[in-house]
């Protein structure tokens, strides 16, 4: 696991993290042929540059209040198959296995840094990053339930 020097160090990271994720998610919403299906993944894009924008806020000393809700896990995305994401013809099933992989990804790297840290406001910020990519995975699981498991 990458060491971090500070808090600075810490939100420079997860600012990243956090950019590269709408990144991602504007790439699938290209690759999406059905509007509804683009303008989902689009709008994921913007709410995980909100994350980046919190994260620059809480970096600036603008401050932050962290929410203590935890999210329900419905473990869906440990039971998927891998999918090509490179793939350009790619189905909203693959899209939605992908984006549930993505989020389960970095709700382990925040849970894994809070366990890390012995810094009280570090692992409050991971903790709340964590639950906050929970909340994605769990959308786009309820997403797969109701549209791919139910047409099975």
């Amino acid at each position: 696991m990458k060491e971090f020097k500070s808090l600075n160090d810490i939100l420079d990271f997860a600012i990243n993290e956090e950019a590269m994720a709408a990144e991602f998610y504007t790439a699938l919403a290209a690759k999406m042929k059905h509007k509804q299906i683009k303008e989902t993944f689009e709008q994921y894009a913007i709410e995980e540059m909100g994350h980046r924008a919190k994260l620059e806020a809480i970096k600036n000393g603008k401050g932050q209040t962290f929410s203590e809700t935890m999210v329900a896990d419905m473990k869906i995305a440990d039971y998927l198959v891998e999918v090509d994401e490179e793939k350009t013809n790619i189905t909203y099933q693959e899209a939605l296995i992908i984006a549930m992989k993505k989020e389960k990804a970095a709700f382990r790297l925040y849970s894994d840094l809070a366990a890390a840290t012995t810094d009280e406001v570090e692992k409050k910020l991971f903790l709340n990053l964590a639950q906050e990519e929970a909340k994605h995975k769990l959308r786009f699981e309820v997403e797969y339930d109701e549209n791919i498991l139910t047409e099975n």
